[in-house]
């Protein structure tokens, strides 16, 4: 029951910031088309600190096991999700945005304070195993798929500024590497941006839209009941049924972190993708604003159905 409470209390806070950046806009203090640089602050900044904030942590082989169950988690369920969208996608015509929306969830902003809030921030590492999968496949099968590109650049996959904190990130935990606490301190601060500026971009998107297209849009009804449901079911009975939940003393704890983000509302990075590449970004602030509301009632109940089984 806390962790439901918690649950809604994170995903009010997201449609405050949402409403921030809606303000804005109406207000005409800024225009939509203003909201890109900030995308971009959030994508080439605030991202990559948090991802290298989130390995700053001691090393034990506890951990580390730990760490295994949640990247293993984190892999099984992006191999479920892809094949899985793309097999809806011909059914249903999904466009390639929808498809993403279908397969990359919010991990970071909301999971990482939630968990830390919930369980400690001892667990908060365990939300990394998926955040850098996801990082990983957001900047090169997402992007692909959003931008409509059949073909990825390796040399420029290694060389983003994200995969860059992934690699520097693994290495600092697995060395135990020290950094000066003035570099530990601003890569916290500038990391816990991505919550705020990621919903106020999608507030500005909103704010020159007429809002009863949010709620007439009826395709954003059937990609939120499998994101935020369907989707999250699959890998709820495959983690209770195949045993992997019992894997270690604190797999049960560990996945449920990874069900936590798989049942997140649509991942924000979509947004800024089809904003900085022009691929319909008010259609994709629409289907990112609803998966929040929805939220508020999906994501309790898709944890309480893991922790009754």
């Amino acid at each position: 029951m806390e962790l439901s409470i918690l649950l809604i209390q994170q995903i009010c806070q997201l449609f405050i910031m949402i409403f921030f950046g809606f303000l804005l806009v109406r207000g005409r203090v800024l225009t939509a088309e203003n909201s890109k640089v900030l995308s971009i602050l959030l994508l080439y900044v605030a991202c990559p600190c948090a991802i290298i904030n989130s390995f700053m942590i001691d090393f034990t082989s506890d951990k580390l096991i730990g760490l295994g169950v949640s990247f293993l988690g984190a892999i099984l369920v992006h191999i479920i999700f892809i094949p899985l969208a793309n097999l809806l996608g011909k059914i249903f015509g999904f466009t390639p945005i929808e498809k993403a929306t279908l397969i990359y969830s919010n991990s970071g902003n909301l999971i990482i304070p939630l968990v830390g809030a919930i369980l400690g921030n001892e667990w908060v590492i365990y939300s990394s195993g998926y955040m850098v999968i996801q990082t990983i496949l957001l900047w090169t099968h997402a992007k692909s798929l959003v931008c409509n590109e059949p073909s990825f650049d390796i040399k420029k996959i290694l060389l983003n500024i994200n995969i860059i904190a992934i690699i520097i990130g693994i290495c600092l935990f697995m060395f135990q590497l020290q950094l000066p606490s003035l570099l530990v301190d601003t890569f916290s601060k500038v990391g816990s941006m991505m919550g705020p500026l990621a919903m106020i971009v999608i507030g500005m998107l909103i704010g020159e839209m007429d809002l009863r297209s949010i709620f007439v849009e009826k395709r954003t009804y059937l990609i939120s009941l499998f994101r935020l449901v369907v989707f999250p079911l699959i890998m709820i009975l495959i983690f209770k049924f195949t045993g992997m939940s019992r894997l270690t003393v604190d797999a049960d704890k560990i996945l449920l972190i990874t069900i936590l983000a798989a049942s997140a509302p649509p991942a924000a990075t979509i947004t800024q993708f089809a904003q900085l590449y022009n691929k319909h970004p008010g259609y994709a602030s629409i289907m990112n604003v609803m998966g929040v509301i929805f939220s508020i009632l999906t994501m309790p109940l898709m944890i309480m159905i893991y922790q009754l089984l």
